[in-house]
């Protein structure tokens, strides 16, 4: 019982307000012209997605983000890398447009290997910004990702690269998302590996020895959840630690920069939402 009420607190310090704090400060970072914006900065397509993704995890509803949905929409055609437009897809899908000019591009960057695009990281949003606008995920595109799982369990950014918890997470999101089952021997790895970046204050790190930082922790937690599995209370420990008065998350217990988008990438963690969800 003893063990069920500190988890309960935890769960209360790292949801509810934190959620609600973080919700707070992303918002008062939107700019006229309805982006998202570091502070001194200027809004970005990226930036904006992230934040879109991370408040609609928080439960904003769609209809009062529709200043950064008009400022992604106008961005669609000048959005420079695949990954870019998927992002921003994934971001638009969640708005309720499904960017029909976004999934084109996505499908049209498809190789005869199961590739989406230049790198496994492109392949992996690839899935995930298609399932997000209730595409089917493309066959070939699973295997291509299974085919490229380390024998650490881990997935890298690129082919041939060494794994990191961030991508690994995110071939975790994009194979459920794409109907993969949560038991499935890749998935069950995967997993074993991102355990083993876990350090002892609860928090991920990138790899092994750079030390725990909030992004990292972020995907992890959302790769358990995304599998069915506990992340633990330790993680949530680690996250609600690193917030700030402000509402905005630390990178890491040495450095608090980019906040916008640490915070942007934590919300769905904070939430229990991945992103995936829908």
């Amino acid at each position: 019982m003893k063990a069920l009420a500190v988890l309960a607190a935890v769960v209360v310090a790292a949801g509810g307000n934190a959620v609600q704090d973080a919700s707070r400060y992303l918002e008062s970072r939107q700019l006229a012209g309805g982006g998202y914006a570091e502070p001194g900065g200027s809004a970005t397509p990226g930036l904006t997605a992230w934040a879109v993704i991370g408040l609609r995890a928080a439960g904003e509803p769609a209809a009062s983000l529709a200043e950064p949905r008009a400022y992604l929409s106008v961005s669609v055609g000048g959005l420079q890398s695949l990954t870019d437009a998927e992002l921003v897809l994934t971001a638009l899908a969640k708005l309720g447009d499904p960017a029909p000019a976004l999934v084109e591009r996505v499908l049209d960057a498809r190789r005869p290997s199961g590739a989406i695009g230049p790198t496994l990281n492109a392949t992996m949003w690839g899935i995930i910004s298609l399932r997000a606008a209730r595409e089917p995920a493309p066959p070939g595109s699973i295997q291509y990702l299974l085919r490229h799982q380390h024998g650490s369990g881990g997935w890298s950014w690129t082919a041939g690269g060494a794994p990191d918890s961030n991508d690994t997470a995110a071939a975790v999101l994009a194979l459920r998302a794409a109907g993969l089952g949560a038991k499935r021997p890749a998935v069950v790895r995967a997993l074993r590996y991102l355990r083993s970046l876990q350090r002892a204050d609860g928090g991920f790190e990138l790899v092994r020895g750079r030390g725990s930082d909030v992004q990292s922790s972020a995907w992890a937690i959302q790769a358990f959840l995304a599998a069915e599995a506990r992340p633990g209370a330790a993680a949530y420990r680690y996250l609600a630690g690193m917030q700030r008065a402000d509402g905005s998350l630390r990178y890491s217990a040495r450095y608090a920069v980019t906040p916008v988008w640490v915070t942007a990438q934590a919300l769905p963690a904070l939430a229990r939402k991945p992103l995936t969800q829908r």
